[in-house]
């Protein structure tokens, strides 16, 4: 029903940024949420940032507040996640996904509430 492509990951030094993409597919793109997880080395994956279906509203973990911004261009169907003063410990697989209804959770946001995933991009950060 959904698809999802990511892209923009890459090896960056600690400091930099990048600027992670997410294609999506689907009519009702407009009407989902959007969220960013990742997945370290050895972790479980772990929430990252949602962005509600007007791109009004956002979350984000507390680890990224103030670094990252999550955005979005309903008209392109696509999802962003700008990544700035990026340290080693973002390093990881980040992935992007939607419940793939207009409801939404609130709390502790889990991978388990999220239906549709995209493959994930590697994301590497050096000291």
């Amino acid at each position: 029903q959904v698809q999802l492509v990511e892209s923009g990951g890459g090896l960056v030094q600690a400091g930099g940024s990048l600027r992670l993409s997410c294609a999506a597919s689907g009519r009702a793109f407009s009407s989902y949420s959007m969220a960013w997880f990742r997945q370290a080395p050895g972790k479980e994956r772990e929430f990252v940032a949602r962005i509600s279906w007007s791109g009004l509203s956002t979350v984000y973990t507390d680890s990224v507040k103030g670094r990252f911004t999550i955005s979005r261009d309903n008209a392109k169907n696509m999802v962003y996640l700008q990544m700035n003063s990026l340290e080693p410990e973002d390093t990881a697989i980040y992935y992007c996904a939607t419940r793939g209804t207009t409801t939404e959770t609130t709390g502790i946001i889990l991978p388990s509430d999220y239906r549709y995933w995209g493959q994930g991009t590697q994301v590497t950060v050096s000291s």
